[in-house]
């Protein structure tokens, strides 16, 4: 029941530092399981989704040490393939696991994954790329159902580039017999740093981060040590807060290659963006100028952006068109900016902002991690205080959100049910 209390008109300024991907780091801890021993993750987030992820891994057997920014995770020569059980199913991430509980075991049951109310995120792909190494797919009982005698190489063309299935079909392929080529693969940051991962435990892969991944199998694969890529939709949310504010806030810990698209629109919007090797500094002089988004899968505008794409448009100048093409569920997140006085309407995969000089404070609720990081957004540009609740989704996905803000120039407590400011 705890909630944020956010004050308007504070001009952000600083520099932040990004940790790790929330969406690489628990397909990581899931990779550790193709290989007898201990893997070490480094510059691993300080969120939510670490420890959940954690406890599914000790659910099949493994044994896992969380401390800081540091995983440590030893994976039993006998491992369950059994993850039905209740940390599994609260965690969207969980079916990540599916992939290597296939290639190692050659049997999963894996409990049907919970997490962001976002969308329809069906499991299609993930189940006929798995058949198409060999296996028996099924739905039962609530659960992810696989079986084979072995696996073998395959060609699969996925209908869309699914990061999931993509990262499921790769760490399967990675222990079959023979080259698989998954075409339409997803090019995410975040696959490449799978194919890293898995390529220092020994796997043979090519072409991650383009549309054509071969993987030649091999027999085993061994303990590897690895770093995490930079959390480019962190990174991103921070620069967006930025040019919502008219501030100037300089990313640390992230590649702004892996950020062109959102800074590309935060240009045209009037910002000035300074990229380095491994940070940017994003400087909004005035009022942002209206810019229309569109979403897509990498390397155009990411869906995890668009709430911070509508907070941006709700204050800038002009109209601006924002089209969801990812998850359709997204836009309840504009139900809540009009609670704030955004001019706003939604029209099937279109949402139409009329920009206003302001916003005003309002009670709002998250409905996922990252339209509760766009409502504080939307909140540092509102007269007044704006409570939001629902904030245990922040807190899946951002590691010390709260500090953050504060070291930048935010005006933000956590509060409790009686309103009396609680930890960071």
């Amino acid at each position: 029941m705890e909630r944020f209390l956010v004050t308007g008109g504070a001009r952000l300024a600083g520099t932040v530092q990004v940790a790790g991907a929330k969406n690489s780091v628990l397909k990581l801890m899931a990779a550790s399981l193709l290989a007898e021993g201990t893997t070490v993750i480094t510059n691993c987030p300080e969120i939510l989704d670490v420890p959940l992820m954690a406890d599914v891994l000790r659910g099949l057997g493994c044994a896992v040490e969380t401390g800081g920014e540091r995983v440590s995770i030893t994976t039993p020569a006998e491992l369950s393939f059994h993850a039905d059980f209740p940390a599994a199913g609260r965690l969207r991430a969980s079916v990540c696991v599916l992939g290597p509980l296939m290639g190692r075991c050659r049997q999963a049951r894996v409990a049907l994954p919970g997490g962001d109310a976002i969308g329809s995120r069906p499991l299609d792909m993930h189940q006929s790329g798995l058949r198409a190494l060999g296996a028996d797919m099924s739905i039962e009982h609530g659960r992810v159902v696989g079986r084979a005698a072995k696996l073998h190489g395959a060609w699969i063309g996925l209908d869309f580039p699914s990061v999931g299935a993509t990262e499921n079909i790769l760490m399967a392929a990675s222990l079959a017999d023979g080259a698989t080529v998954i075409d339409n693969a997803a090019r995410e940051p975040e696959i490449i740093d799978l194919a890293l991962m898995l390529g220092q435990m020994g796997a043979r892969i090519e072409g991650a981060g383009t549309a054509t991944i071969t993987i030649e199998g091999v027999d085993t694969l061994h303990p590897a040590t690895h770093r995490t890529v930079g959390d480019r939709v962190v990174g991103g949310t921070w620069a967006y807060a930025a040019a919502i504010t008219r501030g100037s806030v300089r990313v640390e810990g992230v590649d702004p290659v892996y950020m062109t698209a959102p800074l590309e629109r935060l240009t045209q919007a009037g910002a000035q963006i300074e990229p380095e090797d491994d940070a940017v500094t994003v400087t909004m002089p005035g009022r942002p100028n209206a810019v229309d988004f569109i979403t897509m899968p990498y390397p155009g505008f990411p869906t995890d952006l668009q709430p911070m794409a509508l907070a941006l448009a709700a204050v800038a100048n002009g109209n601006s068109l924002i089209t969801e093409n990812v998850f359709e569920a997204r836009f309840r997140f504009v139900d809540e900016l009009i609670r704030m006085g955004a001019d706003a309407r939604t029209d099937g995969h279109h949402a139409a902002i009329r920009g206003r000089e302001q916003l005003s404070s309002a009670p709002v609720w998250s409905t996922d991690i990252r339209a509760g990081a766009g409502l504080v957004l939307a909140g540092l540009a509102a007269e007044g205080v704006t409570e939001v609740h629902e904030v245990m989704h922040i807190d899946r996905g951002y590691p010390h959100f709260v500090e953050d803000l504060q070291k930048l120039g935010g005006q933000i407590q956590r509060v409790g049910d009686s309103g009396d400011p609680l930890r960071a």
